[in-house]
């Protein structure tokens, strides 16, 4: 719906709008007096139920404006930190169905149903039912967000579902306490679904390119306008949908029109990114979760080709420490239009592992048992929050018996839970593990967890949060450009967030600026 011509749009709005001056004129006409006296006899039962009574004037409170009022700044101020278009949609939409309503209200000045219940009475014209009205103006941008933002089919039918039912709720609301006609709540329900519509044709909000105010790009050398896309399918929704998108966009911002590589089981990526450089593309565009951005990144380390990254997985740390966002339109705006930034490649080695690399974070212990606990049913379900169910049943972890290496000095032994070589400092939310971390210094931070009991965690993720700088035996950390951990044991690793074979060893070296990768201007 949200690519839809402004004409269909518009045409859906008028539609509505005609219908409800059409409901307008018959019910002031009194030829629907039969579907309104359902209204009658939906008002007998609520007079002769308390409870039912008092749950329904419950529901009209909390429908009011006063709650209306205040879910839309909540909702504006959610979504005005990072959308700001969308903030401005919501807003507009709501606030200019209330006026409208208004206005229509007075100029029909429909008197109320003569059955309406004692308590509170509203003595104001009656078509159409303003809570109704300004209930699915909000329920409907609150269906368009959720189109817009969330990825998951099952979480947006539930958003979906979860519109719906409140608009249903608060009709019969309207009805069952008399307030309203049935007339009065269907007109209600077609001016503010037409102000939905009307509000998408009017102002889309779809974020513009975040180029399109910026200073233009200095460039020694003229960028090629031949565009790569590698695309693990299994992490959109619609393979087609996605192509459409891009190959719009892509147009838009000048580009040729893009090949395509699609992602496999067998391969994740590096033959993909690898095909895409021989074809000779000047950007590849990568669209999946850290492991698939990890094998194209690689792949091109050191070929001076741009990686523009639009995540796609759970964790998306390396969109997440660059400034990307998760928005999949506004990560392929950055992608095409961005600048390019080199970074930092970790190359890896160690027993049962041949020589590969990671973008984000190794670990190993604790971390690594997360990875390998998460049930993937659930993670499609959830998402990220799988993995804190996954660490909540490992969180007293074995501790392990660590010998560690930085660059040329002397080993040191040490007792963990889990020890994190990063390349970024901050996890999901926000969290920053690894503060002083940084993407393009040429060095690795490493750090040790060492909770001796269960409550030990609460101080940690204290230290933790806080960014407090002091290193002990519950929190340890360490910087250089080269990094070797050994275990007295087998454990479980891991990279990127994808576990690998349990070992004793990694092996770990910083190889500075290797990769370029386009980041907002």
């Amino acid at each position: 719906m949200l690519d839809s011509p402004r004409r269909r749009l518009l045409g859906g709005a008028v539609g509505l709008f005609a219908l409800f001056a059409l409901l307008a004129v018959l019910v002031t006409h009194g030829q629907l007096s039969d579907l309104d006296d359902l209204g009658r006899r939906a008002a007998a039962v609520t007079r002769d139920h308390t409870a039912l009574r008092h749950l329904l004037r419950g529901i009209e409170i909390v429908a009011g404006l006063i709650g209306v009022g205040v879910a839309t700044l909540v909702l504006v101020v959610l979504i005005g930190r990072k959308h700001r278009r969308a903030a401005i949609y919501a807003a507009g939409v709501v606030v200019v169905t209330a006026v409208v309503r208004r206005v229509l209200v007075e100029l029909i000045d429909r008197p109320r149903p003569e059955w309406q219940l004692p308590h509170a009475l509203h003595d104001s014209a009656s078509y159409p039912s303003g809570h109704v009205t300004t209930i699915t103006s909000l329920a409907g941008v609150v269906a368009v967000l959720v189109l817009m933002l969330v990825r998951r089919r099952g979480a947006r039918r539930l958003g979906y579902t979860a519109c719906t039912a409140v608009v249903v709720v608060v009709a019969l609301d309207r009805v069952f306490l008399g307030r309203h006609y049935p007339t009065d709540v269907i007109g209600g329900f077609l001016l503010g679904a037409g102000m939905v519509l009307l509000g998408l044709a009017v102002f889309s909000p779809l974020p513009v390119s975040h180029a399109l105010n910026a200073e233009p790009l200095v460039e020694l050398t003229p960028r090629g306008s031949r565009l790569a896309v590698v695309l693990n399918p299994v992490k959109v929704e619609s393979v087609g949908q996605f192509q459409s998108i891009v190959a719009s966009m892509a147009a838009e911002a000048g580009w040729d029109p893009p090949s395509w590589h699609l992602t496999t089981v067998e391969d994740p990526g590096t033959g993909m990114a690898r095909a895409a450089r021989d074809e000779g593309a000047d950007l590849v565009l990568v669209c999946g979760g850290d492991g698939t951005v990890r094998e194209v990144c690689a792949a091109l380390a050191g070929t001076g080709i741009a990686v523009g990254v639009v995540p796609a997985g759970t964790g998306n740390l390396l969109a997440r420490n660059l400034s990307i966002p998760l928005y999949i339109r506004a990560a392929i705006d950055v992608a095409l239009t961005g600048q390019d930034r080199a970074i930092d490649l970790v190359e890896v080695e160690g027993d049962h592992l041949d020589r590969t690399h990671f973008m984000v974070m190794a670990g190993m212990g604790f971390d690594a048992a997360i990875m390998d606990g998460v049930n993937p049913e659930i993670k499609r379900k959830i998402g990220w929050l799988a993995y804190v169910i996954s660490a909540l049943k490992s969180l007293m972890f074995p501790e392990m018996k660590l010998e560690i290496t930085i660059d040329d000095d002397e080993p040191t032994t040490h007792r963990a839970r889990t020890v994190v070589v990063g390349n970024v400092g901050y996890l999901q939310a926000g969290m920053p593990l690894l503060p002083d971390a940084r993407i393009d210094d040429g060095l690795l931070d490493v750090v040790l967890l060492h909770p001796r009991r269960l409550v030990s965690w609460l101080p940690l993720a204290f230290r933790v949060l806080g960014k407090r700088s002091r290193t002990d035996d519950l929190v340890n950390r360490m910087t250089g450009r080269s990094v070797v951990i050994r275990a007295s044991q087998e454990v479980p690793r891991e990279f990127d967030g994808d576990t690998i074979t349990a070992g004793r060893e990694l092996r770990m070296s910083c190889l500075h600026g290797r990769v370029l990768v386009r980041v907002p201007r």
